[in-house]
């Protein structure tokens, strides 16, 4: 039974709380009432998410995994042909989902920098030839200025960096010019390096201040917070305790005021947990994470296995 003092999680109706834990540098968690919160954080906490590109943001979304790339960690050279490419992302809109998110750079653990006009070269006609032939939400998934522009004039209607706009200084502008949605993504280091000993003093306050200073950021040159959203970046510079902490905790992103994209889809604390060594088998560790993560309030999941997805996520809310 629902309190009648309980309030609404980031404005779903069947997620709410009476009570919120406060994590604070040096001292103990501690529970309090939602009255005896500040009032800006309450706010945060239980306003409902602004629609991302029309998306209602109360019911969970799925975005596929489109790498047009030959490295990837689980699809490399899968889908780096035009055909193949297109084929993939028109049946993960039929199997549902709501967003394709198309790399053209491996972000993998140890994965080396590309130049512009390949990653350009790989994912801007991909996404025109999409865009002739449906009406598909398309996320460019970039830490490049040059390369979001050449997406953005294709189609894409939203940018996804993992560097959280801190690689390239002219890609914010870019996106507060162009009127896009973003999701910001923490990461500890670039990618060749961020897997070597990644340490914190307590990773989810130092990944929430990151994303924090990073949403301000953004915010001083043009893009409201009603366009931004947040993902703690599982995997990137952090080890498997890391990654569960976030995890278990990550309800507390919702203090940011935006939506929550999670991708955990086939990495390798699933495999290594769910002892599932080959990649393309840990859709069900995949899965399992993701509903976890929903049952915290997380919007959108970002996953390989959409069919599969689509299919637990019926189940889930059936069963609710």
């Amino acid at each position: 039974m629902r309190p009648g003092d309980a309030v609404p999680l980031a404005g779903t109706p069947h997620l709410w709380f009476t009570h919120a834990e406060i994590h604070a540098r040096n001292v103990p968690p501690r529970v309090v009432q939602v009255r005896d919160l500040p009032r800006e954080l309450l706010e945060n906490l239980t306003a409902p998410r602004a629609p991302v590109m029309g998306l209602d943001m109360t019911g969970p979304q799925i975005m596929g995994i489109l790498n047009v790339t030959p490295d990837s960690f689980s699809d490399g050279g899968r889908h780096n042909t035009l055909d193949a490419a297109r084929a993939v992302a028109q049946d993960m809109v039929r199997s549902g989902a709501t967003i394709i998110d198309i790399g053209g750079e491996s972000t993998r653990p140890g994965a080396d920098t590309i130049d512009d006009d390949i990653e350009t070269k790989r994912t801007a006609p991909v996404i025109s030839a999409l865009m002739r032939e449906t009406d598909m939400r398309i996320s460019i998934d970039t830490r490049k200025s040059a390369v979001a522009q050449a997406a953005i004039a294709a189609g894409a209607s939203m940018v996804n960096d993992v560097a959280g706009f801190t690689y390239d200084a002219a890609l914010g502008p870019l996106c507060a010019s162009a009127g896009v949605p973003i999701c910001i993504m923490h990461a500890l280091g670039d990618p060749a390096t961020m897997q070597q000993d990644p340490r914190y003093d307590n990773v989810l306050l130092d990944v929430y201040a990151y994303l924090q200073d990073r949403v301000t950021a953004l915010e001083r040159i043009g893009i409201s917070r009603d366009r931004m959203v947040i993902d703690p970046g599982i995997g990137f510079g952090k080890t498997e305790a890391h990654n569960l902490a976030l995890l278990r905790n990550i309800a507390l992103f919702h203090g940011l005021g935006c939506p929550i994209l999670l991708g955990v889809s086939r990495k390798r604390f699933i495999g290594s947990i769910g002892q599932a060594p080959e990649p393309a088998s840990r859709a069900p560790g995949s899965i399992a994470v993701g509903l976890a993560a929903l049952a915290q309030g997380v919007q959108i999941l970002r996953v390989h296995d959409v069919a599969e997805t689509a299919q637990a996520l019926r189940l889930w809310a059936a069963a609710r």
